[in-house]
């Protein structure tokens, strides 16, 4: 390559680089904590075939807009209360918060207490509704 074209445009291909290793580490990551992330077409699927729905965002967040059914367990109190999904244990539970980085780190302790199908929502419940699906209100 052309040393000049480099020197005019190291913030380009710096910005290149980094954006390639985050894109990277967002596969490989997931794959390392051994949580699969379920898009929007799957988790309707998970939805559709009676997979638990939890929600661990806080208590306003949760009111202001769910998906319809989901349980709701705010991340800070999920530890305390495990064994209120002790049922599902060996059935699909679909976590999801905001964006879906809560719901990853809630996916790592449901599955260090010995879940054993666990997804996270991939972008959260704004990937939910940008997507159109359904957001209740009710209880």
């Amino acid at each position: 390559m052309d040393t000049q074209f480099l020197q005019a445009n190291w913030m380009l291909l710096a910005l290149a680089g980094v954006s390639g290793a985050m894109l990277l580490w967002s596969f490989v990551g997931s794959k390392l904590s051994g949580v699969e992330q379920a898009d929007t077409l799957k988790a309707t699927r998970l939805y559709n075939d009676e997979a638990l729905v939890l929600d661990v965002r806080e208590t306003g967040e949760f009111e202001s807009g769910h998906i319809p059914k989901a349980k709701h367990i705010p991340l800070g109190q999920l530890g305390k209360r495990l064994g209120e999904l002790d049922a599902h244990k060996d059935k699909p539970v679909l976590v999801n918060c905001r964006s879906g980085a809560r719901s990853a780190r809630a996916c790592g302790i449901l599955k260090k207490a010995g879940f054993t199908t666990v997804y996270n929502l991939a972008g959260g419940i704004l990937a939910w509704e940008r997507a159109n699906l359904p957001v209740t209100k009710k209880k």
